[in-house]
């Protein structure tokens, strides 16, 4: 069997020719040589320059030997395109429609340009102005940048969580959020859960608004109820979690994080516990509609969800077993390296 050192010769002597190909073309006529210095084995050549065989097959079919150009790269152009079939005058006609009212879509401007007797789909006026865009003869007016919503003040102590805060013992992070509980139509709780991320110790309350002062009394059960020291409090923008509740957390030294605005998938561990205590507890309590027998209820289960319910994340270990498998391990002194006396 000969040796694949023929395809270099043969391009450096193009090269000293005059012979100009890209980089592409000059690629494919190694393939060529080679799989005419190697018996013709295609199996063999694709192996050997890691290609396909169908990648191999379809340039074979385009290689003509004595037009070395059917080697470059071809465009990928459609032979046809679609020409566009509009007047001058619907250009102009969406044209000064358009700079009359800049901030108008194409279905506004139909309506207008069919009260002027010129009768064109959305679907055209929206191509239409499309081409005018690309060949710059329609320019948009810049943005002022001024904006109606009403402008957030800077939190004094919330911040966003950082990228390098551990999160690896129980207490690292815990997330708060607020459910809208509505039994009846004139009957609405403020549901509060408190979520562990680590343990999925969960602490539940109920209350008949959302504020400041209800979301700082519900930091008081969390740091009450939950068998750890809190380092960190995870919430999103809401008002509750604003005011009273943020200096409570600067005043017992606990970081608070606040989220992004829309994205509530970043608290998703107690987005996920909502909608567990939605469907086995609020969907099948039918006690008192009030908020002392509701919170008794809750409180009841609260010590089956942490003490009960074998939980799937945890490898169906309720969170009191799991907290305590985790503080054992972290008690346990450190095994000996293989082989050192004990």
């Amino acid at each position: 069997m000969q040796t694949g050192s023929r395809n270099v010769p043969r391009v450096k002597k193009l090269l000293a020719l005059g012979v100009e190909l890209g980089p592409g073309a000059r690629k494919r006529l190694k393939w060529m040589d080679h799989y005419e210095s190697h018996g013709r084995n295609a199996a063999l050549t694709s192996r050997y320059f890691g290609i396909s065989r169908e990648t191999f097959h379809r340039w074979r079919r385009r290689y003509d030997p004595g037009d070395l150009t059917t080697l470059e790269d071809r465009s990928h152009r459609p032979r046809r395109c679609r020409r566009p079939t509009w007047t001058n005058a619907e250009i102009e006609a969406v044209r000064r429609i358009r700079g009359r009212y800049p901030r108008w879509g194409k279905k506004k401007l139909a309506v207008l340009l069919e009260r002027e007797g010129l009768v064109l789909a959305p679907s055209r006026i929206g191509r239409i102005l499309a081409d005018l865009k690309r060949r710059r003869l329609l320019v948009e007016p810049p943005s002022r940048g001024i904006s109606a919503r009403k402008r957030r003040p800077p939190r004094p102590y919330a911040v966003r969580k950082p990228k390098d805060w551990p999160v690896r013992a129980p207490g690292d992070l815990v997330e708060l959020d607020t459910l809208d509980v509505r039994p009846l139509p004139d009957a609405l709780f403020k549901h509060f859960t408190a979520r562990d991320v680590v343990c999925r110790w969960d602490v539940l309350e109920a209350h008949r608004h959302a504020s400041a002062q209800t979301a700082t009394t519900f930091l008081d059960a969390v740091l009450a109820r939950m068998p750890f020291p809190v380092r960190a409090f995870q919430v999103d923008g809401g008002s509750e979690f604003r005011a009273g509740f943020e200096d409570a957390c600067r005043d017992r030294k606990i970081r608070l994080f606040v989220l992004p605005p829309r994205s509530p998938r970043l608290n998703g561990h107690v987005e996920r516990a909502q909608g567990t205590h939605t469907t086995e507890f609020y969907e099948l309590y039918d006690g008192p509609l009030n908020l002392d027998a509701l919170n008794r209820a809750l409180r009841r289960w609260e010590h089956v969800y942490n003490h009960v319910r074998p939980h799937q994340s945890l490898e169906y270990r309720t969170p009191r077993e799991f907290l305590a498998d985790w503080r054992a391990a972290s008690e346990a002194p450190p095994s000996a390296p293989p082989g050192c006396p004990p």
